[in-house]
């Protein structure tokens, strides 16, 4: 007979509350992770503050092949529902912009949370065991028992919960390998790429990067995904939040699209015209944007004379052109500066209920491991605590 109820492959965030949530239903629960400690991408989120969770998250802030399939999960176990562990916990914690919660002192408290609500697993009769610095040699099915073999020692489970993300921030010790278990077991995956990623340019574009470390708060665009946030020039290309969520919905080939003055009404620069006919686009654009920023942009829009001597026509022009600049990336920074994989195990193979694989029961995913992608912001450890959650009432 099987040693444990569940193995769950990886201590992250996912991993870590799925073990609580199953060890306090009584269950015999063994974490195994490859790292030297649990819990390490959690530590490094937020500046070490851990932004674990958003107060709006929902089904629309998800990409997925299926945007359907995280409704049921995240309905049943709540931002709302992990804010009042934080708080039993003891936890201090403050919203930043956009419903964006962070611990007040340190990411070093979720993991300890997380740890304290594993061992309260034997106050309900279950025991979860947790296992750093494993590798991982097979994973097979036999006998209607998982058996893993990690370190040269066998162990054996009812149930298998793959909890080992993606490839987002290898650094971290972070691989591919639960889509490679994945295929072993024959569950379809979904391409994985980059998410949350700063993109580089080039072209014309390279020009911008002279801007590296000027900001602004902008409409960023792709395809139809607009996100209005600060944007970053860097050395390399565009980062900053708004760029980093349009890059989830970015594809290789595509254009973005950047509003500078999102704020400001259609006839903005006629109206200037009237009104300050001896000023200039760039002393206009300096009343709202970085010196450095306002005169590249002006530069590159090629009005330098006074207002009152430019065309209403050149002026429409211009304020289009500020309204919907266009960059075309080359790339992006890829999985080393992703903070988030996008795609991975088709969720057309799980149930949404419980995560469970439809052709090979007792094998569960959940995580980043999963084809489902939050927005920036707290929404990927809100898919974490709900699809651990989900897991866990079933393993």
């Amino acid at each position: 007979m099987p040693v444990f109820d569940t193995i769950i492959l990886g201590a992250g965030a996912a991993g870590l509350f799925c073990a609580a949530q199953a060890g306090q239903r009584g269950k015999r629960v063994l974490v195994l992770e490859r790292s030297a400690k649990p819990g390490k991408k959690i530590l490094i989120s937020g500046g070490g503050r851990c932004n674990f969770t958003n107060i709006h998250a929902g089904p629309a802030h998800y990409l997925s092949a299926n945007p359907h399939f995280a409704k049921s999960a995240l309905s049943r176990y709540t931002a709302r529902d992990f804010i009042d562990l934080i708080e039993k916990h003891g936890i201090a914690w403050h919203e930043k912009t956009l419903g964006q919660l962070f611990c007040d002192n340190s990411a070093k408290q979720v993991v300890a949370m997380l740890m304290d609500e594993c061992a309260r697993a034997a106050e309900f009769g279950g025991d979860v065991q947790l296992l750093c610095d494993q590798d991982i040699t097979d994973a097979a099915r036999q006998d209607g028992a998982f058996v893993i073999t990690a370190n040269g020692q066998v162990h054996r489970a009812h149930s298998l919960v793959i909890a080992t993300g993606g490839p987002s921030i290898p650094k971290m010790g972070a691989t591919g390998f639960a889509y490679d278990l994945a295929r072993q077991f024959g569950l379809k995956i979904i391409e994985p790429r980059p998410a949350l990623v700063p993109l580089t340019l080039g072209g014309e574009d390279v020009l911008f990067r002279d801007l590296s470390g000027v900001s602004a708060t902008v409409d960023a665009r792709s395809g139809k995904t607009t996100f209005r946030e600060a944007a970053l020039f860097t050395h390399k290309g565009l980062s900053g939040p708004s760029i980093l969520q349009v890059s989830s919905y970015w594809k290789h080939g595509e254009p973005i699209t950047i509003d500078f003055l999102p704020d400001r009404p259609e006839g903005w620069l006629l109206e200037a015209k009237r009104e300050t006919p001896r000023s200039t686009v760039k002393a206009k654009l300096k009343d709202v944007l970085s010196d450095r920023l306002a005169t590249t942009l002006s530069g590159r829009l090629g009005i330098e004379t006074e207002l009152g001597n430019v065309s209403d026509k050149a002026l429409r022009a211009a304020e289009a052109q500020l309204a919907r600049w266009t960059f075309h990336p080359n790339g992006s920074e890829g999985f080393a500066k992703a903070e988030v994989t996008a795609g991975g195990i088709d969720t057309k193979e799980l149930s949404s209920k419980t995560m469970e694989a439809r052709k090979v029961p007792g094998l569960y995913v959940i995580g980043e491991a999963a084809d489902v992608t939050g927005w920036l912001g707290g929404y990927n450890f809100q898919w974490a605590w709900s699809s651990g959650w989900a897991a866990a009432q079933a393993v």
